[in-house]
């Protein structure tokens, strides 16, 4: 009888040991599953706002100019399967050139975005003496011995800008003054002046226009209407000269919640990689992730 007892103890125990293991492994299994489901969510809302770019760029070059997409910034939105996105597009002649504009243009443009008079002057003619040659120090400026005395490791570049993300090492620049004055530069244009038919509010109160309310106007205006502007000055009602590079930002959102945002700067035609119809300047991918719920 003990014999047949212990017997019987142990076969409840092994019964117990294997429902837990089985238990384990459905409840592994499930969370593999789970975290697979989101991983191809995340590819699928990622890949639908690369869509988003690529989809832009043929829009841009339409032949019925009802069609065109205007490269001024304002939102555009587009269904792409079961993902919404949204697609911003400005023209890079739109935006103040970093190794092109004068001193005022750019103190304007600081201005613009909240930088205080004082620094705003200052930021303006370090920029310049970082992209140009010479060892003279604009008024306000800094070189060389001015980010040594900073204690920076390094001087003035006394070189153009390759990116725009150098205005970062610009003595005086902060990474907040920087995230509100990179959407309005450029280093592709070659301009002195910005094209004010794709200029964000910020770039055309650096002209002296009224930004805001232009561009508000701007956006109200449907060129698919085939009706023209009303109350537009003309610099900011017409096409303007095109540079071909743009910056394009693509939101995607999928029914369940997840986004992905793409930020780049592209120029239009044949890149480097065959089949390409692009060539990416800046490609900035801003991942995916769940915001709320679901629609």
């Amino acid at each position: 009888m003990k014999s047949r007892g212990a017997a019987l103890l142990l076969v409840l125990w092994l019964i117990a040991l294997l429902t837990g293991l089985i238990s384990g492994f459905a409840l592994v299994a499930r969370v593999e599953n789970l975290q697979g489901r989101v991983l191809v969510r995340g590819l699928v809302a990622e890949s639908a706002a690369r869509a988003g770019i690529e989809y832009a760029l043929t829009r841009l070059t339409q032949a019925d100019v009802r069609r065109q997409w205007r490269p001024d910034g304002r939102p555009y939105e587009w269904q792409y399967g079961d993902a919404q996105v949204e697609v911003k597009v400005i023209d890079e002649n739109g935006k103040v050139d970093l190794n092109q504009s004068e001193v005022a243009l750019l103190t304007a443009l600081l201005r613009a975005v909240e930088v205080e008079q004082g620094d705003a002057g200052r930021i303006a003619a370090a920029i310049i003496d970082w992209r140009d040659t010479d060892l003279l120090t604009q008024p306000s400026g800094a070189e060389d011995a001015d980010y040594d005395g900073a204690g920076l490791p390094y001087g003035s570049k006394d070189a153009e800008f390759e990116s725009i993300a150098e205005l970062e090492q610009v003595l005086g620049m902060t990474p907040a003054i920087y995230a509100r004055l990179a959407p309005h530069v450029t280093v592709h244009s070659r301009r002195g002046q910005p094209e004010p038919a794709f200029a964000s509010a910020e770039v055309l109160t650096a002209l002296g226009m009224e930004g805001a309310t232009l561009v508000e106007q701007r956006r109200r205006w449907d060129p698919a209407s085939g009706q023209p502007p009303v109350g537009l000055p003309p610099e900011l009602a017409v096409n303007g000269s095109a540079s071909g590079t743009y910056s394009i930002d693509s939101r995607a959102r999928l029914p369940d919640g997840r986004v992905a945002q793409l930020s780049a700067v592209v120029r239009a035609g044949s890149g480097a990689t065959p089949g390409m119809v692009y060539t990416p300047l800046r490609w900035e991918e801003g991942g995916s992730r769940m915001t709320g719920t679901g629609r």
